[in-house]
């Protein structure tokens, strides 16, 4: 077999969508909808956040105020369930924003224009920026279910717990390791030589469809994603999973069948996108064959890359009714100024 350098690899060929030419319009359509949705949505949640005062601390102001009264553990549940972590929320908006922006306007541009080449360094820039935010909202995730956890079960120690300096660490080490991350995948990546065949059977620059084309042994790459990779899957959704457990614990002992549905209710919400995240993100690096793709992964792909990001704001804050005030305070200031 004929081996080229990485060097003489001026560009790739996106493979693009599944989808018949008579499917193309209605399926631009489609697509350009979901996308516009996830960047209002989210840039919304960010500018909201960012104008309101209130929304600026990732802490519940009035749980400080807690030590002071006696209410009961399942009256202190119903006040907190819809309290959004604002701070974390915003970083978890712009990671989704940028996760949906660096795949979805190529994959659109090319369904349009048929052009579905994109140069080497392009590609290999692509998939950087997508392991880093893909790798951040998870860790962002397992923070958000850990700063729910500690307002619903130690509601009186959560301002002593969930200090400022904590929440800016927690995000500030969610994207050192997260940018760590993708640099070691980028620079196992760039010594590889490629074969002929420079199509990647995807829509976009994915790590596992890229490794398929390489002529080059690829044994330390798929090591690495398996094991680094693979710790960094199963600790986030792990401290997840936890963090829901004692949730559950806590709840099940509160004598009171409204609030364990409506608690329930809400962390049903953020569970079932965890699901659809990760057991896509496992079906598509850890489960699917080394040697074929298929249209399953490219269907799991737009699952957390554009299905996710899109409900996202719907589900941790455009339901919430501090949002929805910021939301109409905002614009009455807009129809003031007109």
């Amino acid at each position: 077999m004929r081996r080229e350098n990485h060097s003489s690899m001026s560009e790739f060929l996106l493979l693009g969508l599944p989808i018949q030419p008579e499917e193309q319009d209605v399926i631009f359509a489609l697509f350009l909808a979901m996308y516009l949705t996830t960047v209002l949505g989210n840039l919304l949640i960010i500018l909201l956040i960012r104008l309101d005062s209130r929304l600026h601390t990732p802490m519940y102001f009035f749980l400080s105020h807690l030590a002071f009264s006696d209410f009961s553990l399942s009256s202190r549940l119903d006040s907190r369930l819809h309290t959004p972590m604002y701070f974390f929320l915003s970083h978890l908006a712009f990671s989704d924003f940028s996760l949906s922006s660096i795949s979805v306007p190529k994959m659109l541009a090319d369904v349009q224009t048929q052009q579905h080449s994109i140069p080497y360094e392009g590609c290999i820039s692509q998939m950087y920026f997508f392991v880093l935010f893909g790798c951040l909202d998870n860790f962002l995730l397992a923070v958000m279910a850990y700063d729910r956890y500690v307002a619903i079960c130690h509601p009186l120690h959560y301002a002593a717990v969930m200090r400022e300096e904590l929440c800016v660490w927690l995000v500030a080490g969610s994207w050192f390791f997260s940018c760590v991350h993708a640099l070691l995948h980028t620079l196992l990546l760039v010594p590889l030589s490629f074969c002929a065949d420079n199509t990647i059977r995807h829509f976009f620059c994915d790590l596992t469809a890229i490794l398929k084309l390489s002529c080059s042994d690829i044994s330390l790459n798929e090591l690495v994603i398996f094991t680094e990779g693979g710790m960094l899957f199963i600790l986030p959704l792990s401290s997840i999973l936890g963090s829901y457990i004692r949730i559950g614990t806590a709840v099940l002992r509160v004598p009171s069948t409204k609030r364990f549905f409506k608690t329930f209710s809400t962390c049903g919400s953020h569970l079932s996108v965890v699901s659809l995240y990760y057991g896509t993100l496992a079906g598509v690096y850890f489960f699917s064959s080394s040697q074929n793709s298929s249209d399953k992964d490219i269907i799991s792909s737009i699952i957390y890359t554009i299905v996710t990001p899109m409900l996202n704001p719907f589900i941790y804050s455009l339901r919430n009714r501090d949002i929805k005030q910021a939301l109409e305070i905002f614009v009455s200031r807009a129809n003031f100024f007109k």
